[in-house]
């Protein structure tokens, strides 16, 4: 009776000690997980918005580049109207400079004409007016010299007077020729200074736009950094959701398994104690037999508990068979590295010798590799071997402990787990070391092709 009392009471203690402080681990998960989702609808939320703005900036950048390229085609156009300003105003001052010394030719020769008619006007006054005209008349000898030298006289005076008028006119025309010829020339070099200072105006334009075209691109490449972070931070938020659905299933079963352990005592005592009672009121001459018939019953009972339990044992080993992928000594493959959760890290060559395994520092492929080891299947340990280990199934045939693939950082299949179901898989992730990862959503879905290799 005591042994049946003491029984009851450390299971009853069990029930209050243990029970409770599960469900109040498995409640603080939950809640950790809640405030995990929240940080990662705020990144989401983040990444939406720099989305946009990176969209934004491409656009910003595609209307600058049209800027550039409109400026670069003025400035090419104003080039070439300078250049052909240019040739056309040294046409001009080689025309003006051609002018200006025909000009001085003529005023050299208007001067020397100018100068015979001073010294001619000069004479014909001192010498009393038409008095000299008259003696070159009068001093003729016949009247055809006579009519000769008034000819002459009157030839002379005329030829004067009409090389003045030329000279007078030529160098009216010349005169306007120039001014004409200077005022485009002053003409071309306005429309010159006007286009070298649009030129200047352009090429500021330009560098203007090439900073801040500059500026797009770093700000560009500064809200692609950031994208890559904040995917990186939901990557490893999502990873730690992951562990901690785990933790919370495994803490879960732990609870179940302990209630049934419970129940199972409970029942135990119960019966202990009902069997005491019967015992009790029993007088000595039926203590004698029933003791027998108890002796009998109890024998029988234990060899039906016996049975019970080794159909239970026999049930069990199946189940692991059952429970997906591969399965040897070492358990279920897709349960043997669940360990490691939470206490691995990702190591580049890492789980191929004890130390590592020990650790729990392992690559994708060298924790594939060792799962497998763990159920008496040996695998390499290398993602491209691997590829061509068994036989490639369709997405829609996936089974627990098939073998899935991804492709990451431009490399074909360079990522390799074991599907749990579920859309699930579990792998050392180098940003988390060995966890469950989602296939359905987010990174691993967006790199998943397809790949799926059943070992056996």
């Amino acid at each position: 009776m005591k042994r049946v009392m003491g029984l009851s009471f450390v299971v009853g203690m069990s029930s209050l000690l243990i029970f409770p402080t599960g469900m109040v681990e498995a409640t603080n998960l939950e809640n950790e997980q809640e405030e995990i989702q929240e940080q990662r609808e705020e990144i989401q939320s983040n990444l939406s918005e720099a989305e946009q703005e990176l969209a934004d900036i491409l656009d910003e950048i595609e209307e600058i580049n049209g800027q550039i390229d409109r400026t670069e085609e003025a400035i090419q156009d104003n080039k070439a109207k300078m250049d052909e300003t240019e040739e056309e105003m040294e046409e001009k001052e080689t025309a003006i400079a051609e002018l200006e010394a025909e000009i001085e030719d003529l005023e050299k020769g208007i001067e020397e004409r100018f100068e015979l008619l001073k010294e001619r006007a000069s004479a014909y006054q001192k010498n009393g007016g038409n008095t000299r005209y008259l003696e070159v008349v009068l001093g003729s000898e016949s009247f055809s010299d006579f009519v000769s030298r008034v000819f002459t006289v009157n030839k002379i005076a005329q030829a004067d007077n009409e090389i003045i008028e030329e000279l007078e006119e030529s160098q009216q025309k010349l005169e306007e020729s120039q001014a004409e010829l200077q005022e485009t020339l002053d003409s071309l070099n306005e429309l010159q200074v006007e286009m070298e200072g649009m030129h200047q105006y352009l090429e500021e334009q330009q560098e203007g736009n090439d900073r801040l075209k500059d500026e797009l691109k770093a700000k560009e490449a500064e809200t692609e950094n950031m994208m890559a972070s904040l995917l990186e931070e939901d990557e490893n938020l999502r990873s730690e959701q992951a562990d901690i659905q785990a933790r919370i299933d495994a803490e879960r079963q732990r609870q179940r398994e302990e209630r049934e352990a419970q129940e199972a005592a409970q029942e135990e005592a119960a019966q202990a104690s009902a069997e005491d009672n019967n015992s009790s009121s029993s007088n000595e001459s039926s203590n004698s037999s029933n003791s027998n018939s108890s002796s009998n019953s109890s024998s029988s009972n234990s060899n039906s508990n016996s049975n019970s339990s080794s159909a239970s044992t026999g049930s069990t080993s199946g189940g692991n068979s059952g429970n997906g992928g591969s399965t040897g000594g070492g358990g279920s493959v897709t349960e043997v590295g669940k360990k490691y959760i939470g206490n691995s890290t990702y190591v580049f060559g890492g789980g191929r010798n004890s130390y590592d395994i020990a650790n729990g520092r392992f690559d994708c492929s060298a924790f594939v590799a060792w799962s497998y080891s763990q159920v008496g299947i040996s695998l390499p340990a290398s993602t491209q071997s691997l590829v061509n280990v068994g036989r490639r199934v369709s997405t829609s045939e996936m089974k627990p402990g098939d073998l899935v693939f991804f492709d990451i950082n431009g490399r074909e299949n360079g990522h390799v787990g074991i599907y749990l179901g579920g859309g699930q898989f579990i792998g050392s992730q180098s940003s988390t070391g060995v966890a469950i990862a989602s296939m359905t959503s987010g990174y691993w879905a967006d790199n998943f092709k397809g790949r799926v290799v059943r070992v056996q």
